[in-house]
């Protein structure tokens, strides 16, 4: 009987020791299948939620090796359609396989409604509209349209393409080109007349600012429309002008001359919604805040806002002369003047490093196809 007990204790002893042993035994197999120790970076990417590892994009929100593959879903999508046909919604699919955060509704122009915008309403311009809710109303009224005309607006699929005036333009022979896509985009007060062979015939648009605006009449295009981005509040009172023909009497808040008239009819002015410079800025780019005002290095270039503009409205983008190369100091600036790279300086408004680096993140990924291949 002694007997008995004494084996009963000697396995009620043995059995825990034995559990302990196994589980021993099993970790250090599994530690011998796993020779590399993991890192932070292992367990980060183990906690992190759903397939997406936050540490693939860029503090932008950027995927930061983007490429110009289609993910699988959008190769279903777009796969079978035949060579130079326009895809729908593929500036939007492209722009969101990089950047997911990327949301398509936003109006090209102002209209009667605009209150409605709220992102744009606590904000004064450039960013926003926030005090100039009056003049914008009446600039409105007289305009009486608010979008690119019926027969643009009929087009199912779009093709946009945004031309810079960069001197790399020169000698590409790309007009024809060009003037096949359904809006064509250009910027200031950059000539067409006699350049035609490389930056084609067609404007459906014209972007510009007080200060950028064409001065003499006779320039203008007799069909395009005239986009008016505002940069400061004073650019408000000078478009009053232009629309209501009123004579400019004030000319003070402007850095440079203005245009003392614009011959188009009200009905061919628009204002473009400022919403695209306060993305550009703050979420593409990633300037500094400055509680939403205008300050050093924090404006983003006209071209890259029309851009901007165009990923939310166009089913296909394309760019043709953008890009500075300033390793070529004799090379020419722009496409219509001598001026040479060497005289172009950093803006106090612009950051042209870090748009640039925006840029290339939509070539990289295929958002943007660039034409004269600058970016």
């Amino acid at each position: 009987m002694i007997r008995m007990k004494s084996s009963r204790s000697f396995i009620f002893l043995l059995c825990p020791v034995m559990v302990v042993l196994f589980l021993y035994y099993s970790s250090f197999k599994m530690h011998l299948r796993s020779p590399v120790q993991k890192s932070q970076a292992d367990l980060d990417r183990l906690l992190s939620v759903g397939r997406v590892v936050a540490t693939e994009y860029d503090k932008q929100g950027f995927l930061t090796k983007p490429d110009r593959k289609l993910p699988l879903e959008l190769q279903y999508t777009f796969g079978n359609l035949s060579k130079g046909e326009c895809k729908p919604g593929y500036a939007e699919a492209k722009m969101t396989s990089i950047y997911p955060k990327f949301s398509k509704p936003a109006p090209m122009f102002l209209d009667p409604n605009f209150r409605r915008l709220s992102k744009i309403n606590t904000y004064v311009p450039p960013f926003g509209v926030r005090k100039q809710e009056y003049i914008i109303d009446r600039i409105l009224k007289a305009t009486k349209r608010y979008s690119l005309g019926s027969e643009l607006d009929s087009i199912s699929c779009k093709k946009c393409i945004i031309i810079g005036n960069g001197g790399i333009l020169s000698n590409k022979s790309l007009g024809s080109q060009i003037d096949q896509y359904d809006v064509v985009v250009r910027l200031n007060g950059a000539p067409v007349a006699g350049f035609e062979k490389d930056v084609g015939s067609k404007t459906t648009m014209r972007i510009t600012y007080p200060e950028g605006a064409i001065q003499k009449p006779e320039r203008y295009e007799k069909s395009s429309l005239f986009v008016f981005s505002a940069f400061k509040p004073m650019d408000f009172r000078w478009l009053r002008h232009m629309v209501l023909n009123e004579k400019m009497w004030i000319t003070t808040g402007f850095w440079k001359s203005v245009a003392r008239v614009v011959p188009r009819e009200p009905e061919d002015m628009r204002i473009l919604n400022p919403y695209f410079i306060q993305e550009a800025a703050f979420n593409f780019i990633g300037l500094p805040h400055n509680n939403g005002i205008m300050g050093i290095g924090n404006i983003p270039t006209l071209g890259t806002v029309a851009i901007t503009m165009a990923l939310h409205n166009c089913d296909e983008v394309a760019v043709a002369g953008f890009g500075y190369n300033m390793s070529t100091p004799y090379a020419p600036l722009h496409y219509y003047e001598k001026l040479r790279m060497s005289a172009i300086k950093e803006s106090w408004t612009h950051n042209i490093t870090k748009e640039k680096e925006f840029l290339r993140k939509l070539v990289k990924g295929g958002v943007i196809q660039d034409l004269t291949h600058g970016i």
